[in-house]
């Protein structure tokens, strides 16, 4: 569970433990608002799952936690600088906890990363990015669930402003020359990624 690594990896800079469950129940607070359809807490473990299967692979896995619990952690669908504001937050939370400045500006870039997803000249980064995207290559079930949720985000708008948004997103995927930056990824999930999205395109 990612309260129980979160929780480790605080105790790594900072013996007050008091704090680590009150910088936990912020995240928790957040990832579990009522709007949040899919960027909540089963997507953070989603996300812990997919990179715990490849930790032997992540050079600062610390790190690699502190963006998964912080990397949506702000997640507002009528703003457009969600990405910012989280790595803002985090930025603030781990200087709380006398993360290393240097880890903490990696784990503010890995934050900003999951906004374009391109590739990264950091090796966790894309590790992290790639496990942000996974959904899109899970299978066809699982990944309707995913885009119907999407949708539920962002009910405010209606049809007619959210579709062209959410062609303009998936054609951005499909236009990329590989939407998965890690060879781990990309051949557990690029072919099936494609086939979702050109899927879930043709149905809108």
């Amino acid at each position: 569970m990612l309260a129980k690594e979160f929780a480790e990896a605080v105790s790594h800079y900072n013996s007050n433990t008091a704090l680590a469950g009150k910088l936990w129940d912020e995240i928790e607070k957040s990832y579990t608002a009522k709007k949040r359809y899919y960027h909540n807490q089963s997507h953070l473990e989603n996300l812990l799952k997919e990179l715990t299967s490849i930790k032997e692979s992540i050079e600062d896995w610390d790190c690699i936690i502190f963006s998964i619990a912080y990397h949506d952690i702000v997640y507002n669908t009528l703003q457009k600088d969600n990405e910012e504001q989280s790595a803002a937050l985090a930025k603030q939370r781990l200087t709380e906890i006398a993360f290393p400045a240097d880890r903490i500006n990696k784990c503010v870039q890995q934050i900003l990363a999951t906004k374009g997803h391109t590739i990264s000249d950091n090796k966790d980064t894309n590790f992290f990015t790639d496990a942000d995207l996974s959904i899109l290559g899970a299978s066809w079930d699982v990944y309707e669930t995913y885009f119907k949720s999407i949708r539920k985000e962002y009910s405010y708008y209606p049809d007619l402003l959210y579709k062209p948004g959410r062609k303009k997103v998936l054609q951005h995927f499909l236009g990329m020359g590989k939407i998965f930056k890690t060879d781990k990824f990309f051949s557990m999930y690029e072919e099936q990624a494609r086939k979702n999205l050109s899927a879930e395109l043709a149905l809108l």
